[in-house]
């Protein structure tokens, strides 16, 4: 599981809309991944739509935000043509990359044990380094709690 100052792990997956996205062509650049468990519940949907209402706020503060979850990119498709989303969407389908940052965990919902992705948000300094990371994440004020933290750096 990585953490503060540990580099990054490197990946290449698809995203919504085509093309593939590379953790390794942002450096030089601040980064922003937020790990979701599904398209189109309503905490992933609050959340989708808070980055992309300040995507431009990230970018004029030099980052690159990416939403990531297991939804394949026709499922993330759909989530971006039904709420407009701005935000670029990985599909991560073979969990890979979910289980390099230690984001695919056992949960306990009502007694019943599952695997699923633990909502989590990573900033990636521009040497491809985490500078900070959330667990857990309670999506209510945390888009602009990681907005900050960019602007911080």
């Amino acid at each position: 599981m990585p953490d503060v100052s540990d580099i990054a792990p490197d990946f290449t997956l698809p995203r919504d809309g085509g093309g593939e996205v590379s953790l390794s062509a942002m450096r030089g650049g601040v980064v922003v991944l937020f790990f979701y468990p599904r398209d189109d519940t309503p905490g992933c949907t609050k959340e989708s739509i808070g980055f992309s209402e300040q995507l431009q706020a990230f970018a004029d503060a030099g980052a690159h935000v990416f939403g990531i979850s297991r939804d394949s990119v026709a499922k993330h498709d759909k989530f971006v043509a039904k709420h407009n989303l701005t935000t670029p969407l990985l599909s991560d389908e073979g969990s890979t990359v979910c289980e390099d940052y230690g984001v695919w965990v056992e949960k306990n919902m009502y007694g019943k044990k599952s695997m699923g992705i633990e909502r989590s948000t990573f900033i990636i300094d521009a040497e491809g380094k985490i500078a900070k990371v959330w667990r857990k994440v309670k999506v209510p004020g945390h888009v602009d709690e990681v907005l900050e933290a960019v602007r911080a750096m």
